[in-house]
């Protein structure tokens, strides 16, 4: 599976056209940029030390942030790139085109990984129980020349805070992929995160279970459609019902508001 999806990752939009960097949905702006050069601005920030903020923004998220000001909050210092068909249909709506690349972080995070021209370290932070490890020991033998490694699963809480901040500190990563789902990620980013735990860190939801292989990909032709979401509600339809069933319509329905009242740009 994970070979497999660093094969099809690999579909980059190599063309820049005369575009705008970035493309606004309900006021979050979203890096209108292929995976080349958004792996090239990775890049460039740990050759620098600089500390970058990544994440993704599918539907879901445009959701959440509506009504979540902490999440907000949190992604207006990151680097937002675009997940899925949803917020494609949205830019088109708002700014007449899709975006130059679909850059799910499942897919989009392994091919960063193995297009790093220098060995790093990269931490894994989040998910159940056991997961971080498995996934740690499955990512290492893909990318060899990287120093893969789990620091603590999702659930530390407020009591083990600390530790696992300290831990952080003590290894001091090149890049920290933190999987506890939105809007936790992102915010626990934000708000705890500094140069002093690492360099890069990456909100990457459900990539942990992907590479443990707890969850299993959608075959490769639901990928093509880009309708993943679907394999992934028939596999957790208790727990995916309310975001997909009840939010895709939701996303759309607010998309068609903002248009009607030419609320596109960046607030």
């Amino acid at each position: 599976m994970l070979m497999e999806t660093l094969d099809t990752s690999h579909r980059a939009a190599e063309t820049v056209t005369r575009r705008s960097p970035q493309m606004a949905i309900a006021g979050i702006a979203i890096a209108d940029v292929s995976g080349t050069d958004a792996i090239a601005r990775v890049e460039a920030a740990l050759a620098a030390r600089r500390l970058m903020r990544l994440g993704f923004v599918n539907a879901h998220c445009v959701n959440v942030a509506r009504r979540n000001a902490a999440y907000r909050a949190a992604i207006a210092d990151f680097l937002l790139l675009p997940d899925g068909i949803g917020v494609d249909i949205g830019a088109k709506l708002l700014h007449g085109r899709a975006f130059a690349e679909n850059l799910n972080g499942t897919d989009f995070i392994p091919q960063l990984v193995m297009a790093l021209s220098r060995p790093a370290k990269i931490a894994l932070l989040g998910a159940a129980p056991g997961i971080a490890e498995r996934a740690a020991e499955n990512f290492a033998r893909v990318v060899p020349q990287h120093e893969v490694f789990a620091v603590s699963d999702g659930y530390f809480g407020t009591a083990g805070r600390a530790a696992v901040l300290d831990r952080l500190e003590a290894l001091r990563p090149d890049m920290v992929l933190v999987a506890m789902g939105v809007p936790a990620q992102e915010i626990f980013i934000a708000d705890h995160l500094d140069e002093r735990h690492g360099t890069v860190f990456v909100a990457v939801g459900a990539l942990l279970d992907f590479l443990a292989g707890n969850v299993p990909r959608a075959p490769r032709l639901a990928r093509k459609l880009r309708a993943e979401w679907i394999w992934r509600l028939a596999l957790e339809p208790k727990r995916l019902f309310r975001r997909y069933v009840v939010g895709n319509p939701v996303f759309l329905r607010d998309v068609l508001l903002d248009r009607l009242r030419g609320a596109g740009r960046p607030q």
